[in-house]
């Protein structure tokens, strides 16, 4: 159960009445599509279009799986072969699309938030729910894991079609879980996560304000009461006293600055009190569309990374990367070598800048970030340090077959399944590092991902999932790319770090190939801190799921290693 967020997705099984298909593109109509946007997460959307008297075209947006009918589309565009639009979402979202006369549908993808998925709509109006009376509003209760409750709010609501359900687990960050085959029979409460592999089943009290009964997931069962909470309720904040309070003993300021491609880097600077100059460091996120301070299931890595530096004599750069919060530009179509320009262009920024010390500006890169750093260094001889935390140092398609390993090590697969697990990793990234066909490269990626969910008894749907997550340009680089020979290239001092308990970037792995590169070096060090996870937390298995769990952000040993060795590095210890 402490891993409710990592469990793959499956379906939602919802009912669709679908009508025959056209041959000729026609917009105008009733479509369904479902997206996939990530483990446990799907959405069930339903497209109304019509043709306006002006000749143009009207629609409407349904989410299913929300109950919410009638959301407006904007700027529809709609000819022979090509379809698009706009959702009044928050955040905005839009929708393009190529017509497949084979088969009948539109497809296209689904960009919001910074990302991007596939999205087919077919020719269908969607099949009512049950009506549930009631259980409508949310629901709030906490499981019991070890020491640390665990909370889920529970969102049932009744609309045009039915009644739906989703779930949040916000000690995980985790939104909008699917909720499948919520039912009521008298007093007696159900309901199922399928992806999840975890059900509930309890009683409601007799005043109609809480459901008391067992949590079951794994085959394990846990005692859960959920409480009827009002509108907008949210559970008590998550225990993180590493996060810095305002006011701070330093200076912060609100920066903006360009790259090469136009794109606006929105961040924040932390200075020292006095005149300076400072020396001075760029913080670089890891993978996922980060906002400037890396938050990751209520802890703000970036912002307590730069707290302990700026409190120690460093001024510290830290932006959203692009496409996200306050930052321009489109995240989802950039690759590592985009996000290396953005570091690159912090780097000038700071060099633009009086306060600063332009003989001592390094990068910190975290995760993907530790790739990205010494490719900004190679390029630009005047970058005076880097520091790589649990940076790869093998090629990614190594790294992600790894990763693989461990992630469905840790769900209890066995040996056997494993080597199944690590044999379809193999295939996929062959897939996606050889295939120029995006379309042939997605079929085949389909067959890869259902083969894989099929030998380890996950539902059919996990492809469609898995699918959106491998057929990116950010991933086909990623697989191919291969940090040796930059690191190789690197003359400035290095230090890299990873933890022991590091599931996503195995020490074991990666510690030994960054040695190796970084042997011609002088001004090199590996180490390996022990006991820590990915997230240089003190943790006991380093599994993700026990990331909220931990109340440290960041261990003092991985602090004071990085504080120590940069302060060394620029004079001043």
């Amino acid at each position: 159960m402490k891993r409710i967020i990592r469990a793959l997705a499956g379906g939602l099984g919802l009912a669709l009445a679908l009508a025959g298909a056209s041959l000729a593109a026609d917009a105008s109509g009733d479509w369904l599509g479902t997206i996939a946007v990530g483990p446990g997460r799907t959405f069930h959307e339903a497209v109304h279009i019509e043709k306006t008297s002006q000749g143009g075209y009207a629609g409407t947006l349904d989410s299913l799986d929300r109950a919410t009918f009638g959301i407006p589309l904007s700027d529809i565009a709609a000819d022979a072969d090509t379809l698009s639009f706009t959702v009044a979402t928050q955040p905005v979202a839009t929708y393009t699309a190529k017509w497949d006369s084979a088969s009948g549908q539109w497809t296209g993808r689904w960009s919001q938030n910074g990302r991007t998925v596939p999205l087919i709509l077919a020719k269908g109006v969607a099949a009512s729910r049950p009506t549930i009376g009631g259980l409508d509003g949310l629901w709030d209760g906490a499981l019991a894991i070890g020491t640390t409750p665990l909370h889920l709010i529970l969102h049932v609501r009744t609309g045009a079609d039915g009644t739906a359900a989703w779930m949040d687990s916000p000690d995980q960050m985790a939104n909008g879980l699917d909720v499948n085959s919520i039912q009521r029979d008298g007093a007696s409460v159900r309901f199922a996560m399928t992806a999840l592999n975890a059900s509930f089943a309890g009683a409601l009290a007799t005043d109609r304000q809480s459901i008391a009964g067992q949590w079951t997931q794994g085959g394990t069962a846990t005692p859960l009461t959920l409480t009827r909470r009002a509108p907008g309720f949210q559970p008590a904040a998550l225990l993180r006293p590493q996060t810095p309070v305002k006011p701070y003993p330093y200076r912060e300021e609100e920066v903006a600055f360009d790259d090469a491609a136009h794109v606006r880097l929105a961040g924040t600077l932390t200075l020292p009190r006095g005149e300076g100059p400072f020396p001075a460091v760029v913080l670089v996120a890891g993978s996922g569309p980060n906002p400037r301070n890396e938050p990751f299931m209520g802890h703000q890595f970036f912002l307590v990374l730069a707290d302990h530096l700026t409190r120690n004599g460093i001024a510290v750069l830290r932006y959203d990367k692009r496409g996200t919060g306050s930052s321009t530009g489109d995240f989802a179509s950039a690759t590592t070598m985009d996000f290396a320009d953005d570091a690159q262009s912090g780097v000038a920024y700071l060099k633009s800048r009086k306060d600063i010390d332009l003989g001592h500006i390094g990068l910190i890169g975290h995760s993907e970030g530790g790739w990205i750093a010494p490719i900004v260094a190679v390029r630009d001889p005047q970058v005076a340090f880097i520091v790589m935390m649990a940076g790869p140092g093998v090629k990614g398609a190594d790294l992600q077959i790894e990763q693989s390993r461990l992630v469905y090590k840790a769900m209890g697969l066995s040996d056997a399944q494993l080597e199944k697990v690590a044999a379809l990793s193999r295939n996929a990234a062959v897939i996606i590092r050889a295939e120029k066909d995006p379309a042939v490269a997605a079929a085949k990626l389909r067959a890869a991902m259902a083969a894989n969910a099929k030998a380890l008894g996950l539902p059919d749907n996990v492809a469609d999932v898995q699918l959106s997550q491998m057929d990116s340009d950010w991933m086909r680089f990623a697989l191919n790319y291969d940090p040796a020979p930059t690191l190789r290239e690197v003359r400035c001092p290095v230090l890299a770090i990873d933890g022991s308990l590091d599931r996503q970037v195995p020490a074991e792995q990666n510690l030994p190939a960054i040695r190796a590169a970084l042997a011609g070096n002088p001004d090199a060090e590996v180490d390996e801190l022990p006991g820590l996870n990915h997230a240089f937390q003190t943790a006991k298995t380093g599994a993700m799921g026990e990331y909220g769990e931990i109340e440290e952000t960041i261990a003092p040993l991985a602090l004071d290693t990085v504080t120590t060795w940069v302060l060394k590095h620029v004079g001043t210890h």
